[in-house]
């Protein structure tokens, strides 16, 4: 089992910066991978960014150049540092791990951290 605790959301102006933290705990493996999604108002969830332990990553293209996605993996934790946030980054942002397994690969999800940008 894994859990996952995401911090770090807020109301920005358009042109700010926030950090978000998503702490996993439980039985976490090298393989797995821990990523970023959002969910807009009315728009299915999406993918923002994703980082392998190895520091592989893969990133939207509606993010690049602004968000940049990090992990601690002594601590189990992953970040997603936004930088010049825009209104249409306003979505719920989830947390996401994705345990491989030859029989049973997984997705688990953090509760979710509201991030709203004004104009």
């Amino acid at each position: 089992q894994v859990q996952l605790v995401e911090s770090g959301g807020g109301l920005v102006q358009a042109g700010g910066s926030l950090r978000l933290s998503c702490a996993a705990s439980g039985s976490i493996s090298s393989r797995d991978v821990m990523g970023w999604y959002r969910q807009a108002p009315g728009k299915q969830r999406e993918l923002v960014a994703t980082i392998t332990t190895g520091g592989n990553t893969n990133n939207a293209d509606s993010v690049k150049g602004r968000f940049t996605i990090s992990r601690d993996n002594a601590k189990n934790t992953v970040y997603l540092q936004m930088n010049s946030l825009k209104p249409e980054d306003t979505a719920i942002y989830y947390c996401n791990l994705h345990k491989v397994s030859f029989f049973r690969p997984t997705d688990y999800w953090g509760q979710g951290t509201q991030v709203t940008v004004s104009s």
